[in-house]
């Protein structure tokens, strides 16, 4: 029993011993692989990226200037429409009921005024036949001057009456004009695209005309509608090309020319953004209004130029290493430390890294112009199609197999 015990000490013993050595051993240095991307040439553009809606050029709202109930609907939804055609009727009984009443009116004023003008050609005549008694010492002045009053006040009364008339025929013709706005009619040739009523539901026009119908004049020519942050409008311009994406058609481009670049600024929690609109073709009738359109507004374009990859700008060397460890390690395993795309510490120039054989590296000093997401233009620089640059380091460390610890279970990694 003493001796069982003895052993498995003494096993234990030596496992620790031999596993405390393999641990504390001096590891060899592991060998650094760069990661390369051949320069290439080919086509290149800058784009400035936003979201906007697919609207019609000019839609119209129909509405109601009457109240009154939808007596018949003669339009619906993607219906084809002329300009002057009927979309709707309004009940038009109670406005012909006051065209008539109006007219009623009208001619009751017109009879007076008639009534008015024999009156005044009878006082026309008392006034002459009393001048004549008075001239011959017949009657006393006093007579004359009444006569004269009463002739002055027919002649007022007359036109009083003729007053009237005016009156009465401009509320029958307010009266006809309102019997007139119970037919709904469009203003334009285009077509329905929205329709909000229905047969017998009231309409209320007292304090806002109601939108009864939305006619898009003409679908074969859309607009995109987007806003542009302040940090790239000024990249925008009027008769630039643009291309977007609808999610019906994810893998059609749709292609337009910038046509506005409003200066109304648009500004939503202290973000301020500025109205473009493209103009774009839709002869096949595939757009509808309100899409999501994810639009990409193309700034500046370079045909059969050369590209760097972006990563070959972003890409920095790991500093020496000191005391095993490489001064900008900070438990990265001496890989660089990415950039954010276009920042540079003060003074620095763009340059690119190429690698000989023995994986040494060389700085390449370079200018670029244009760039997207991927790749920049290639200005100027010794660098030609088809050169390796450096775009980040691989290590034979990220690889290395997992081992277990002789009389251990547990896996660790060197």
């Amino acid at each position: 029993m003493h001796k069982k015990r003895f052993l498995f000490v003494l096993l234990l013993i030596g496992s620790v011993a031999v596993g405390s050595w393999w641990w504390l051993s001096p590891k060899k240095e592991q060998p650094v692989s760069y990661m390369t991307v051949a320069i290439e040439r080919g086509a290149i553009a800058r784009l400035v990226v936003a979201t906007g809606t697919v609207n019609p050029v000019t839609t119209v709202q129909v509405g109601t200037y009457v109240s009154g109930p939808i007596k018949a609907l003669f339009a619906d939804f993607n219906s084809a429409v002329r300009k002057g055609q009927r979309l709707a009727q309004i009940d038009s009984r109670p406005f012909l009921v006051k065209v008539k009443q109006a007219e009623a009116n009208l001619t009751t004023a017109r009879a007076q005024v008639e009534k008015d003008r024999a009156d005044l050609t009878f006082k026309q005549r008392v006034l002459k036949r009393t001048r004549d008694l008075f001239e011959r010492n017949l009657i006393a002045k006093q007579d004359v001057e009444a006569a004269e009053r009463d002739t002055e006040q027919a002649l007022a009364q007359l036109q009083l009456d003729q007053a009237r008339v005016e009156q009465n025929a401009a509320a029958l013709e307010e009266a006809q004009v309102n019997l007139g706005y119970t037919d709904i009619i469009s203003p334009v040739d285009g077509v329905v695209v929205s329709r909000s009523v229905n047969v017998g539901q009231t309409v209320a026009a007292s304090f806002q005309t109601p939108v009864l119908f939305q006619v898009a004049q003409d679908l074969t020519k859309m607009q995109v509608n987007t806003n542009v942050s302040e940090s790239d409008i000024g990249l925008v311009a009027a008769n630039q090309q643009a291309f977007f994406q609808v999610d019906a058609y994810p893998e059609r481009k749709f292609w337009g020319t910038i046509s506005q670049v409003r200066n109304a600024p648009q500004i939503v929690q202290n973000v301020v953004t500025y109205d473009v609109v493209v103009e774009v073709d839709n002869s096949d009738l595939a757009l509808k209004p309100g899409m999501t359109a994810s639009l990409s507004v193309i700034t500046a374009q370079r045909e059969d130029t050369l590209k760097i990859p972006q990563a070959a700008l972003r890409f920095h060397p790991p500093s020496p290493k000191k005391d095993g460890k490489s001064q900008d390690e900070g438990g990265n395993g001496g890989r660089p430390q990415a950039r954010p795309r276009g920042e540079k510490p003060a003074g620095e120039s763009p340059q690119v890294w190429m690698t000989s054989a023995e994986q040494k590296l060389t700085a390449v000093a370079v200018q670029v112009g244009i760039s997207d997401d991927t790749f920049a233009e290639l200005v100027a620089g010794n660098l030609k199609e088809g050169d390796l640059v450096v775009t980040g380091v691989r290590t034979a460390r990220e690889e290395a197999p997992q081992t277990t610890l002789p009389g251990f279970g547990m896996r660790w990694r060197r």
